[in-house]
């Protein structure tokens, strides 16, 4: 099973396709939904959840297609925390992708990409992170 994961705001998208799909048309499974503040508690319960609908575990997922950005920098940070971490415990590919069509081009790169290489948010502009009061 491939993942597809979109993080850049408020709302999260996952996407559940079968091993060697080309195109985000061959999902089996597609869940959007509004994760607001709550991405970083929500996001591995539906995931989990998700695959268990079509008798599937955490575990099947063989390779992640995130989408880099840009946007919310805790949302993109969060997105590819979460999916670097599934890659590198199960020694999987994951490749990042922009644009519109960034699910079906990162699959497509998918192919040429070996387990073990991160992948990066792309923000597109400077972090903006407020110093400290002091």
């Amino acid at each position: 099973m491939i993942l597809g994961l979109s993080t850049p705001g408020q709302n999260t998208q996952i996407w559940l396709l079968t091993k060697g799909a080309t195109s985000k048309d061959e999902a089996i499974k597609m869940l959007d939904w509004e994760s607001g503040r709550e991405l970083a508690d929500l996001l591995l319960s539906k995931l989990r959840d998700e695959a268990r609908l079509i008798g599937k575990q955490i575990t099947d997922i063989e390779a992640i297609v995130i989408f880099s950005g840009p946007g919310s920098f805790t949302s993109l940070r969060i997105g590819h925390t979460v999916a670097n971490t599934l890659a590198d415990s199960l020694n999987i590919p994951i490749v990042g992708s922009l644009g519109d069509d960034w699910l079906d081009g990162g699959l497509k790169k998918l192919k040429d990409t070996k387990p073990g290489v991160p992948v990066w948010p792309f923000y597109g502009a400077q972090a903006n992170i407020t110093r400290p009061k002091t």
